[in-house]
């Protein structure tokens, strides 16, 4: 048995980076504890801070295996919940090229491009040429270490290979310049979004990785206020939660889908979408290759409350209750607002809108009987909003014709009657109904796109 070592390591999320892991490390032993991280290829960021940011997004997976070696030797890990939830997360590249891979067969493929990309970024691998094939990014390049061999690289990020090896760069480049003389470019590749997302990532200290954080208070308010909270962790317990949903990797670092098993209902979550723009996206399908039935959307500021209460109701399974090309009827309306009317907001008529408006008339629902009757326009024909007013709102929902009215009801039932909590504001400020957000918004994409991914 390993003797104790007075090191303690505390492994969380990365605070900017999506799948990167800081570790923060204290004791008097420290040291010790800081090495072993660094020969496993974690970079320092600051005193006693360290992360790992990877190209192949396996972050967890290895911070998993370090915890692992850690505590072996004596040393104390603590994992928070939210990195131990990612760890036990399962997940699929979508589309991968080789399908025929097991999925530690993926992850050996991804470390062994992971360990191209270290080494061109530590200097070791020298780049003498690059090019595009048509379909990918292919190098040239020598090893400047004991070996001394020359290869041939092809792909990007975490499918990076090494197909061939040759004896001296010389003949490396001249086998390069035969196949790819047009193309060819002097020196390496520019860097993928991907890699410099990672090599970012390994400048950011989060300082509120402090033993004991202090929280911001927060008050009690009417949900339609309440913050918008931390969206992607609402979609991680969502799919960790659900067995019957799998979320899809794509090749943007800057969205994820989550699909049904079903493979008709799916959700399209935008990281880092601009506040006014969709950084939620739910589509209802017929059969997994038709056109959509119905979608919604909401924004990044949308609270976090109201998310809940969406995904809630996927979870139920009730979102396949509107028949395709069935009408907007009245009864269908009346169903979808109910919980508004019975709490008293204000009903009117104005022209093809309907409304229904809160009390304080910063938050309400509109319906649009026009867009109603136009399932194939782009027209929004539900909208549910809060702030100063539906033009400019602090967040929307919106929803197309055919979005199931029992849907429209739980989220009218928690806007009308629900709280939620935001951080309080100091005394003395003017209050006003602008939100504010824990987490960058992000930018939209179609749900519909979604057919094989995430």
């Amino acid at each position: 048995m390993s003797t104790a070592i007075d090191a303690h390591v505390r492994l969380d999320t990365h605070p900017t980076h999506p799948s990167a892991v800081q570790a923060v490390v204290t004791g008097s032993e420290a040291h010790v504890a800081l090495v072993a991280l660094e020969a496993a290829e974690w970079s320092v960021a600051a005193t006693n801070v360290l992360v790992l940011a990877r190209i192949d997004h396996e972050e967890p997976h290895w911070a998993k295996d370090a915890a692992e070696h850690l505590r072996a030797e004596g040393i104390a890990v603590e994992i928070t919940p939210r990195l131990q939830d990612a760890m036990n997360q399962e997940w699929t590249w979508a589309d991968y090229p080789m399908p025929w891979c097991t999925r530690s067969e993926i992850r050996e493929v991804s470390n062994q491009a992971q360990k191209i990309h270290d080494d061109i970024r530590h200097g070791h691998l020298l780049i003498h040429a690059h090019a595009h094939d048509g379909h990918t990014t292919v190098a040239v390049g020598t090893y400047l270490h004991a070996s001394g061999k020359s290869v041939y690289l092809h792909g990007e990020n975490h499918l990076r290979q090494i197909a061939d090896t040759f004896d001296s760069p010389a003949q490396a480049l001249l086998a390069f310049e035969k196949v790819h003389a047009a193309e060819m470019r002097p020196g390496p590749a520019p860097l993928t979004d991907t890699e410099r997302a990672a090599i970012a990532a390994l400048s950011v200290f989060d300082v509120t990785a402090r033993a004991q954080p202090s929280r911001p208070a927060t008050e009690t308010v009417p949900v339609h206020l309440a913050d918008a909270g931390n969206h992607d962790a609402l979609l991680e317990t969502f799919i960790g939660s659900h067995g019957d949903w799998q979320k899809w990797r794509t090749w943007s670092d800057h969205t994820t889908h989550a699909i049904h098993e079903s493979q008709t209902l799916r959700i399209e979550r935008v990281h880092e979408a601009d506040s006014r723009e969709a950084a939620w996206t739910v589509a209802a399908y017929e059969t997994p290759v038709s056109d959509r039935m119905w979608h919604l959307t909401a924004t990044g500021t949308t609270p976090a409350p109201v998310i809940q209460a969406l995904l809630l109701h996927l979870a139920e399974g009730e979102a396949w209750d509107t028949a395709m090309g069935s009408p907007v009827t009245e009864k269908a309306v009346t169903a979808a607002t109910q919980p508004l009317t019975d709490a008293g907001w204000e009903h009117t008529v104005d022209g093809r809108w309907i409304r229904w408006t809160n009390p304080s008339r910063d938050a309400g629902i509109r319906f649009d009987a026009f867009a109603a009757h136009q399932p194939n326009s782009n027209l929004t024909t539900w909208t549910i909003w809060a702030g100063p007013g539906i033009d400019h709102p602090a967040w929307t929902v919106t929803a197309s014709p055919y979005t199931p009215a029992s849907l429209l009801a739980d989220l009218s039932e928690t806007l009308a009657h629900d709280t939620g909590t935001r951080r309080a504001q100091p005394a003395g400020r003017a209050r006003t109904n602008r939100l504010t957000t824990t987490m960058p918004a992000a930018a939209p994409a179609t749900a519909g796109t979604a057919a094989r991914s995430r």
